[in-house]
């Protein structure tokens, strides 16, 4: 996107952008761009704290009336708040990643069901969804992968068996971490991806499947492994 607003610009409109990769903005130039010190995929912080998504949002409006440039890279001022750890919460008690790892997985799903369900009825929404299957349904297409030898149809008519998978550990990935804040804790991002990651059945599964993928012959299944199932910082730990 950064890129993209020379060639927005040139037909004299006017552009912002909210940049989470500094090295990449400043490779890029773009006209006028944030950089915010959050995770992939929070551009705007924290969610469900809009004060502080809205001081993002000013913080790159204002840009449009700086008369600087014609490159403008600006920091934003203040982490995200929910990098804090909060010492209330708990990591999910399960059966975590012991014995056979399909099993445990299939285990694990059915154990945080309680706390996935109270966890979308305090927030009133999910993101699991991806495949359209249950979580029970996706975490038994999974095991199945982690049995092998890798299934021949999907589950999902319009998904071909490898693209369900990644859509599948989304969607598991997900379903984890919303039970895992079930409860009104606000643990930080590295507090929920170490449990997922380290101590969890589901993250055990995921990275096996990561492995399996990389080996495969098939090169959509291999670039699927190595770009998509764990994030390259869970991967190199």
């Amino acid at each position: 996107m950064s890129a993209l607003g020379h060639f927005i610009e040139e037909e004299g409109i006017a552009t912002v952008a909210i940049a989470l990769i500094r090295p990449q903005a400043e490779r890029t130039r773009p006209p006028r761009a944030l950089w915010v010190p959050f995770e992939l995929g929070r551009p705007l912080g924290p969610p469900s704290d809009p004060e502080f998504q809205r001081r993002v949002i000013l913080a790159a409006l204002w840009l449009l009336e700086r008369k600087d440039g014609p490159v403008l890279l600006v920091d934003f001022p203040d982490d995200d708040p929910r990098e804090a750890a909060d010492h209330s919460w708990h990591s999910p008690r399960t059966g975590g990643a012991r014995g056979d790892l399909a099993a445990a997985l299939e285990a694990e799903i059915a154990e945080l069901a309680p706390a996935y369900r109270q966890s979308c009825a305090e927030r009133g929404r999910t993101t699991v969804g991806l495949t359209s299957l249950t979580p029970t349904e996706a975490a038994s297409y999974v095991a199945a992968w982690l049995r092998g030898p890798p299934p021949s149809a999907s589950p999902v008519a319009e998904l071909s068996p490898v693209l369900c998978l990644r859509f599948a550990v989304d969607d598991l990935k997900a379903y984890a971490l919303e039970a895992a804040i079930a409860g009104g804790a606000k643990p930080s991002s590295k507090q929920l991806g170490d449990w997922l990651w380290n101590d969890s059945a589901i993250g055990a599964a995921v990275r096996a499947l990561r492995v399996q993928l990389m080996a495969s012959d098939d090169e959509r299944a291999k670039l699927i492994g190595t770009m998509f199932m764990v994030p390259g910082v869970r991967a190199a730990s």
